[in-house]
C-alpha cells in the first residue's frame, strides 16, 4: 500500500505494481465469481475477470440483457445462468443489478449468501440508505465495494487498450479476514489503474453529488445557460454550440485533464487569462450553495428516495424516455450533430 500526497493530504492507495495481476489470481484461485446484473457495469467487469484469467460467471434474467451476454462469449448452461443459478455457485456474489432492480430481486441473492460468501457491490446505494431499500446484508458473509471511476464501457474500452480505470474499494463487514484482500484482488482483476480507500457511505453520497453536479447534472445547466445567454443577443446556433461545447470537450478538456487547470491557465492569451482569473470567483461563490444543498439533500437520503419512488412508478420508461427526447431534441443538442458530422475525423 503506497502513501500518496493529494493536495498536501496523504492517502493510502494500491497500486498494480504493488498488487499483480498474479497475486490477485492467487487470492481468487478457489473462489467462483458470480457476476448478477448484466446491465451497465456488468459487461465490463465480467469480461475483464474472464480475459484475466479468473473463474467467472453470469446470473441474468431471460431477454435482451441475456442474449446480450451470449453475444460477449458467456455460455448459457457452463459461464451464464439465471440468477438463481449463479448465486448458488458463487462464492463471491458481484451485485452489479441497477439500484432499482437490486431492490427487487435482492429477496433472492439474500436466500444464497451463506456464511463465508462476499457480497460485491459497486455502488454503494442500497447498503447507505438501506432504511429504504431493505438491503441488509446477514452478519456471517463479507460485504465489499469496489466502484470503478467511470461507466462499464470505458472500463471495458480502457482494459483493451492496456489502460485502467481508477476506482475506489472499501470494506464494510470482514467475516472471513480475507475481505480486503477480496475487494483489491476483484479491483484488480477487473481491470482498476489504482484503488483508493473509502466507505460504502462515502461513496454512496459522493458518487450521487458528482453525477447530479460536475459530471452530468451541473454541467448541463450551465452549457445550456451560456448557450441561451449566446442565441439570445444574436449568435447563430454553430457559433453559440461551438463557442460552448466544441471548444471545452473537442480542445481544453484533453489539455487540462493531462495538465491541470492552473497549465490551461498559464498557456492562454492575456484576454483569455485575465478573464477567467476575474470570473472563476463569481462563478463559484454562485454555484457552492447551490452544491451544498444538493450534497444535503443526497447526504439526508432525499436524492435516494425520489429515485427510489420515480423508478418504483409503472409509466417510469415512458416518462424517463419523453424526458431524454426533450434533451436530445432542443436545439443546442440538435446543432451538436451537425457539428460533429463536421469534425475532421468524419470527412
Amino acid at each position: 500500500m503506497a502513501k500518496m500526497n493529494f493536495g498536501g493530504v496523504e492517502e493510502n492507495v494500491i497500486l498494480r505494481e504493488e498488487f499483480p495481476l498474479e497475486k490477485a489470481r492467487e487470492i481468487l484461485k478457489d473462489e467462483t465469481i458470480a457476476v448478477i446484473g448484466y446491465g451497465v457495469q456488468g459487461p465490463g467487469q465480467s469480461m475483464n475477470l474472464r480475459d484475466n484469467g479468473f473463474n467467472v460467471i453470469v446470473g441474468q434474467r431471460q431477454g435482451k440483457t441475456f442474449d446480450k451476454a451470449i453475444a460477449d462469449g458467456w455460455v448459457p448452461g457452463k459461464t451464464l445462468f439465471s440468477i438463481e443459478e449463479a448465486c448458488e455457485k458463487g462464492t463471491i456474489i458481484m451485485c452489479l443489478l441497477s439500484d432499482a432492480a437490486v431492490m427487487s430481486v435482492w429477496p433472492t441473492i439474500k436466500g444464497y449468501l451463506t456464511p463465508g460468501k462476499a457480497l460485491y457491490f459497486s455502488h454503494g446505494f442500497a447498503l447507505t440508505w438501506s432504511d429504504r431499500t431493505g438491503v441488509v446484508p446477514p452478519a456471517d458473509v463479507d460485504v465489499i465495494l469496489v466502484a470503478p471511476k467511470g461507466s462499464g464501457t470505458s472500463l471495458r474500452t480502457m482494459f483493451l487498450e492496456g489502460r485502467g480505470l481508477n476506482s475506489s474499494y472499501a470494506v464494510s463487514q470482514d467475516v472471513t479476514g480475507r475481505a480486503t484482500d477480496r475487494a483489491l484482488a476483484l479491483g484488480i482483476g477487473i481491470g482498476s489503474g489504482y484503488l483508493f480507500e473509502t466507505t460504502i457511505e462515502r461513496e454512496a453520497t459522493s458518487d450521487l453529488t458528482g453525477e447530479r453536479g460536475s459530471l452530468m447534472g451541473a454541467i448541463q445547466g450551465l452549457l445550456l445557460a451560456q448557450y441561451e445567454v449566446l442565441r439570445e443577443n444574436g449568435h447563430t446556433p454553430s457559433e453559440a454550440f461551438n463557442e460552448t461545447v466544441e471548444e471545452l470537450t473537442q480542445s481544453l478538456m484533453p489539455l487540462f485533464a493531462k495538465n491541470g487547470m492552473d497549465w490551461m491557465y498559464a498557456n492562454c492569451s492575456t484576454t483569455a487569462q485575465r478573464g477567467a482569473l476575474d470570473w472563476m470567483g463569481p462563478f463559484h461563490d454562485a454555484i457552492k450553495p447551490v452544491v451544498q444543498q444538493l450534497y444535503d439533500s443526497v447526504k439526508s437520503g432525499n436524492e435516494a428516495q425520489i429515485s427510489i419512488d420515480s423508478n418504483s412508478q409503472p409509466d417510469y420508461r415512458e416518462k424517463l424516455e419523453e424526458e431524454l427526447k426533450a434533451l436530445r431534441e432542443s436545439e443546442m443538442w440538435q446543432t451538436a450533430v451537425t457539428v460533429r458530422k463536421l469534425r475532421p475525423e468524419n470527412n
